[in-house]
């Protein structure tokens, strides 16, 4: 055989092998990764029901041991949690010891420590649940259901960045006042039959205070993150002005996500990612108060961006303030992980998965049957927004393959 013939030989089984790497293996990573997606998404079906259950098997930890144990930087539990009912269940039912003001932010909370030593934050019921918030859709006082809700959420997204969540009643006069310190003591009154108290905070007013049935007041309680994992706190590159008649950048240039992509941590790593997630979950629940976040500190934006504070969410079913969605349609990518799970969600999936997994929630009903309705709806609008996306810069470029090793060692 000719010198010529060889080369033109070689170039052709070249060009076979790389055709076969492109087309033939990467595709058959791809299929095993839509594949494992799959089966992460029937391992969550299957464990959506968490039964509030005291028993803790094959361990002599504690609840908060476990749930301490559970927190990595790319995670708040896992996947897998045996115990997650055993954990919730110490949240509804632990004796408070001690119950403080909630300082930090602008909404009525109270920090009580269960015992055991573990923090919750506890925030008190404002609304019925058919209560729809007007105005602005940042507009009205927290909602404590919502705080379910979204974490309930998170897990069927797959997320798992939502400390948990879960309701619990509490008899203000039994188990809160003989603990309280002095500073929420103070800020306690009586109106008509109904134990109530404003609180500490930037709009706790005296005039404004929440009010128990009686003595019983329904609230939700949220876990403390470990103290080992210490918070950091940054604007959001897509937060709003909270100003009339002044825009933020993103609102009016089409362009920003640009520059966001050049700025760090949004440069490399996940967190841009997180924040396209985050946008997406936002909508869903429809916060539009996302004005700033937290990830853990000295993470050089490796760790997640934690879902906290949601609980401006589940205001308006009516409303769907697509702006939201912004991170997305400007940047024009997602994890193909999180562009697979919502299409498992789809036609009505997501609603009869949320409404199963509050179910076994002591304040269920958590959610009236119209904001349940208004998420299968708001999923829609999402999976459209990816669709013109792709449509306008192809899938390669908008489905990102994003997928970070988790340890729980």
């Amino acid at each position: 055989m000719k010198l010529k013939q060889r080369v033109v030989l070689l170039a052709i089984l070249l060009v076979i092998f790389i055709f076969t790497k492109v087309f033939l293996i990467d595709n058959l990573d791809t299929s095993a990764a839509n594949r494992e997606d799959q089966r992460a998404f029937q391992r969550m079906l299957a464990g959506l029901r968490v039964a509030l259950d005291p028993r803790l098997e094959h361990t002599l930890q504690s609840p908060w041991e476990i749930a301490a144990q559970w927190v990595v930087p790319r995670e708040v539990y896992p996947e897998d949690t045996p115990e997650l009912g055993a954990v919730m269940h110490a949240m509804t039912t632990k004796k408070i010891v001690k119950a403080d003001v909630g300082y930090k932010g602008t909404q009525l909370k109270a920090l009580l420590i269960l015992e055991g030593g573990q923090k919750v934050v506890f925030k008190p019921k404002r609304y019925a649940r058919d209560y729809i918030v007007e105005g602005e859709p940042y507009a009205g006082y927290d909602r404590h259901n919502a705080e379910v809700a979204a974490f309930h959420l998170d897990r069927i997204l797959g997320f798992r960045r939502a400390p948990l969540v879960v309701g619990r009643f509490v008899n203000l006069r039994t188990e809160i006042k003989p603990v309280a310190t002095e500073q929420l003591l103070g800020t306690f009154m009586t109106v008509g039959n109904n134990t109530c108290f404003y609180g500490k905070c930037y709009y706790c007013r005296e005039t404004e205070p929440a009010c128990a049935d009686g003595d019983i007041m329904e609230g939700s309680v949220t876990l403390w993150l470990p103290d080992v994992w210490p918070l950091q706190k940054h604007r959001h590159p897509w937060g709003r002005t909270y100003r009339e008649g002044k825009l933020a950048r993103w609102e009016y240039d089409e362009s920003y996500c640009d520059a966001v992509k050049k700025t760090s941590p949004y440069d490399s790593g996940p967190r841009l990612l997180d924040i396209i997630d985050t946008a997406i979950f936002d909508y869903l629940i429809g916060n539009a108060d996302r004005h700033h976040y937290e990830s853990f500190q000295d993470d050089e934006g490796a760790s997640m961006l934690i879902l906290l504070d949601n609980a401006k969410s589940f205001g308006n079913p009516a409303l769907d303030e697509r702006s939201i969605l912004a991170p997305l349609y400007q940047c024009c990518i997602i994890r193909v992980s999180t562009w697979n799970r919502l299409n498992y969600l789809k036609n009505g999936v997501l609603k009869s998965a949320l409404k199963t997994a509050m179910s076994h929630d002591p304040i269920s009903p958590v959610l009236s049957d119209p904001h349940l309705d208004a998420l299968d709806q708001r999923l829609l609008s999402i999976l459209a927004t990816v669709k013109q996306c792709t449509d306008q810069f192809g899938p390669d470029v908008v489905l990102v393959e994003d997928r970070m090793t988790l340890s729980h060692l």
